[in-house]
């Protein structure tokens, strides 16, 4: 199966949308990478590189907005959430402004490029905002659905896009719904709920539960921020045990998210893959293992999780 980054469906999906003249790109001088290049050959009177500065890009987000515009503000996650999270957090969370944030190169799939630009707390940071719409989809067909989301969206949306080629997990007829979880398994035994490229192991490891005669729900929930509370609790309900899944600090991202939900309404053994140490240099696929976001681990935990039913 074909393989693509989610940063380049986010590069595709600007263009796409970006008959909308109200439309208007900003990159960090880093169009190249997250691929808002393409817009910028398509409607070059629409892009402003605003250079190396984040949190100045953030405010001229700000200021387009204000005045009528969809600002798409683009950079890496690390600079985005991170260097610019004041900006993010006064000039437009507190201000309700309809900036997207379109966050590329996130989680230690960034791989070579080490922990300095391997984006873990994004999420968490941007769950702190209120009104911050999150989105962290998991496949081309639902990054390039995502953009026509946030364009559709009156507020603020934060996008996680990936550098690192993901398998498609869903069909050329899927819907992408704001706020909405997706089943893509049943099962009654377990729930493996993940997000992002955690999704794809996910799946893998439902297949090796199934070996075992382990019967695995996989849950992707692509919009973290509003969650889809329904589909976690109807999960915890009906499976009795949890796993969460992501390419993020396991304090404060999806395991937060998803315990916060369980506690409040259908108490049940929940166990959280992430990590809660700072990434490190290394090709993408060792990092995954050392850092635990695989398949085996994700199936290894879930079985300790029905163990604590």
């Amino acid at each position: 199966m074909a393989k693509k980054a989610t940063r380049v469906s986010y590069g595709e999906a600007l263009v796409k949308y970006g008959d909308n003249e109200n439309i208007v790109v900003l990159d960090a001088d880093l169009s190249k990478s997250t691929k808002t290049d393409t817009f910028k050959k398509v409607y070059p009177e629409r892009f402003i590189n605003c250079g190396i500065a984040e949190a100045n890009m953030m405010c001229v987000a700000a200021g387009l907005a204000a005045s009528g515009k969809i600002a798409f503000a683009s950079t890496f996650a690390m600079f985005a959430a991170g260097r610019a999270f004041e900006q993010v957090r006064n000039s437009i969370g507190y201000t309700k402004l309809n900036v997207k944030i379109g966050a590329t190169h996130a989680g230690i799939s960034v791989g070579e490029d080490g922990a300095s630009h391997q984006c873990l707390e994004d999420i968490a940071l941007m769950r702190t905002i209120p009104g911050m719409v999150i989105i962290n989809p998991a496949d081309d067909i639902e990054a390039q659905l995502a953009v026509k989301a946030a364009i559709d969206h009156q507020g603020p949306v934060y996008m996680r896009f990936g550098r690192l080629a993901v398998e498609d997990v869903n069909g050329p007829d899927y819907k992408f719904e704001l706020g909405k979880g997706v089943q893509l398994k049943d099962g009654k035994d377990v729930s493996i709920i993940a997000t992002g490229l955690m999704v794809q192991e996910s799946l893998k490891a439902a297949e090796m539960l199934k070996a075992e005669g382990i019967d695995a729900r996989v849950i992707n929930i692509h919009t973290i921020k509003p969650i889809d509370e329904e589909i976690i609790l109807k999960a915890a309900k009906e499976t009795g045990a949890i796993v969460t899944a992501e390419e993020h600090y396991i304090m404060g991202g999806l395991g937060s998210a998803v315990t916060e939900v369980v506690c409040a309404g259908a108490p049940c053994p929940v166990k959280s893959i992430g990590t809660d140490r700072y990434g490190k240099s290394g090709k993408p696929n060792e990092l995954f293992v050392e850092y635990g976001l695989t398949a085996e681990n994700i199936a290894a935990k879930a079985k300790e999780a029905i163990a604590m039913k």
